[in-house]
C-alpha cells in the first residue's frame, strides 16, 4: 500500500470542514482520478498527503510509514519520495528550463555528478531536451507544465501527484499531458491526478475518487463522471 487514509477529517480554524472521515488506499503502481466540484476538498485532500497540512484526526500512510508526527528533515525526506505538480507550474522565472529542475534535486544535496546526469534524463523523458537553456517566458503554457513535472520527477518518487494539471491548458496539450502522466505510470510510479478535465476522466477510464463536500462519496475503478454529476464549471 503505497498511500492509505484512515479516519481523516480536516477541521479549519473558520470552522470550514475540509475533509471528513476519508478512509482511502491506493496500491502502488495504480493511476487514480481526484474529481469533484471546486471546494469539495481536493487540494486539502492533496495538501495532507505532502505534509504541508495536518489533519485534524484520522491517521495517513505513505510508503508504509505515518507521515502524521515527522520532524522537518523527516518532511524533506518525505517530499523527495512525492513530486508534486501545481495548476500554476510554480517555475523560478530568472532560471533556465535545465536549473528549474536541478534546484530540486540541488536542495536535496544531491551531488553535481548526478545532477548533471539526472537532469537530462528527464527533460528527455517529458520531451524537452532541446529546450534546456530557455527560461521559462520563452516557453508555452504546456512546455512550462512538463518542465515543472521533469522538476517533480527529478528525484525519482514513488508517487507523483498533479492538482489541476491542466487547468491553464487548452484540450490538445492537456491530452498530451495525460499521454505523459501514462508513460510515467507505466514506468511503476503511482499517479493521483486532481482534476476538472470531464472528457479526460470518461475516456481513459481509471480508478476515480468522488469528492462532495468534504466526503468521499465514490470509490470506482474504470470510473469517470456520472450523467448527473456538475462539477462546478461550465461544460
Amino acid at each position: 500500500m503505497i498511500i492509505q487514509m484512515a479516519g481523516v477529517s480536516k477541521l479549519y480554524q473558520n470552522g470550514v470542514s475540509a475533509l471528513q472521515d476519508i478512509n482511502v488506499s491506493i496500491e502502488k503502481g495504480e493511476f487514480v482520478f481526484l474529481i469533484g466540484q471546486s471546494g469539495a476538498g481536493k487540494t486539502t485532500f492533496i495538501r495532507l498527503l505532502f505534509r504541508e497540512e495536518l489533519p485534524t484526526s484520522g491517521q495517513i500512510m505513505v510508503g508504509g510509514r505515518s507521515i502524521i508526527r515527522l520532524s522537518r528533515k523527516e518532511i524533506s525526506v518525505l517530499r523527495r519520495k512525492i513530486g508534486v505538480v501545481f495548476q500554476d507550474f510554480r517555475l523560478l522565472p530568472n532560471l533556465s528550463v535545465y536549473e528549474n529542475v536541478a534546484f530540486a534535486l540541488r536542495v536535496t544535496e544531491c551531488p553535481s555528478k548526478y545532477i548533471s546526469q539526472r537532469v537530462p534524463e528527464v527533460l528527455d523523458l517529458v520531451g524537452l531536451s532541446h529546450k534546456s537553456s530557455s527560461f521559462p517566458n520563452q516557453l508555452s503554457g504546456g512546455e512550462q507544465q512538463r518542465v515543472a513535472i521533469a522538476r517533480a520527477l527529478a528525484n525519482k518518487p514513488m508517487v507523483l501527484i498533479a492538482d489541476e494539471p491542466t487547468g491553464n491548458l487548452d484540450p490538445d496539450t492537456s491530452w498530451e499531458l495525460m499521454k505523459l502522466f501514462l508513460e510515467i505510470n507505466k514506468e511503476g510510479t503511482t499517479v493521483l491526478v486532481a482534476t476538472h478535465a470531464r472528457d479526460i476522466v470518461n475516456e481513459m477510464k481509471k480508478r476515480v475518487l468522488v469528492l462532495e463536500k468534504g466526503k468521499l462519496v465514490r470509490d470506482e475503478v474504470g470510473g469517470g463522471y456520472h450523467e448527473d454529476q456538475n462539477d462546478g464549471l461550465l461544460l
